[in-house]
């Protein structure tokens, strides 16, 4: 499980094309980020964060 903290997104990629991901954070606390999203613009896709975990898996295969 990665918890995800401000200073991991220089090592964090889409997951489908390797491109950089964009920060969106919605709540935090003093060390990480609880809930926002990571946005790929290459793809157009977000990836969810709630309660610190990002939600990482391609769209299709998301429940």
């Amino acid at each position: 499980m990665i918890i995800v903290k401000p200073e991991l997104m220089e090592i964090l990629c889409c997951p489908m094309c390797k491109g950089d991901l964009v920060l969106t954070i919605d709540e935090e606390d003093d060390k990480e980020i609880i809930k926002g999203s990571l946005f790929c613009e290459k793809c157009n896709e977000y990836y969810p964060i709630e309660e610190g975990i990002p939600n990482m898996l391609p769209p299709d295969l998301r429940v």
